[in-house]
């Protein structure tokens, strides 16, 4: 499997590089996303399937707008009537050089609101590197800088979240906690700038 990061935000690009420098797995480039020839892109969306913003808006130029309703309906249809963060979906796209998509939520709704001090872009990283890992169709990714368009996160936050996914599911470095506060600790880290409490 090859993973390839790519963002036009010289700062994301700049971000990831500190921490997947050791990972030969892993391919960053800076530039257009929807440009490359890959088994699967991921669309950062949110969890009701609207594909007509930021980077989204650009996937949906390029693969076709029949994908933003395919996936609002299958959404639909799903038992949650919606697409959780930490949930994927994986659409057909009839394009021969991006043939699949992967729906990775980074927000409920298109908001900016409290999206840069949570783990959403850790969560999403999570789930779309597992749907990517089981699918035996798809031997490459593209990711996006997740939560940092429309969400706002600094990239250097959000490229700690997908690391620490990215060491989790593809390394096998498992959650070990044997007490509350470690756990907190490793919550903490994914966003110093999240409250764990409020007073």
């Amino acid at each position: 499997m090859q993973y390839i990061l790519m963002d036009t935000n010289h700062k994301m690009v700049s971000a990831w590089r500190e921490f997947f420098s050791d990972a030969t797995d892993v391919v960053i480039r800076e530039g257009d996303i929807t440009k490359l020839a890959v088994d699967a892109i991921v669309s950062p969306a949110n969890s009701f399937g609207f594909m007509d913003g930021s980077l989204d808006y650009a996937i949906s130029e390029r693969l076709g707008w029949h994908l933003e309703k395919e996936l609002q309906a299958k959404i639909k249809s799903s038992p949650e009537g919606e697409l959780l963060i930490g949930q994927t979906m994986v659409m057909e796209t009839g394009d021969k050089t991006i043939p699949y998509l992967i729906s990775a939520p980074t927000m409920r709704i298109p908001t900016n609101f409290n999206i840069d001090t949570s783990i959403n872009a850790y969560l999403a990283m999570k789930a779309l590197l597992i749907a990517a890992t089981r699918d035996e169709r798809i031997n490459s990714v593209a990711i996006p800088g997740l939560c940092t368009g429309v969400g706002r996160m600094q990239p250097i936050i959000a490229a700690r979240q997908m690391f620490v996914a990215y060491e989790e599911i593809v390394l096998g470095k498992k959650q070990d906690f044997s007490s509350f506060g470690e756990a907190q600790k490793y919550h903490w880290n994914l966003n110093p700038q999240g409250m764990i409490w409020t007073h």
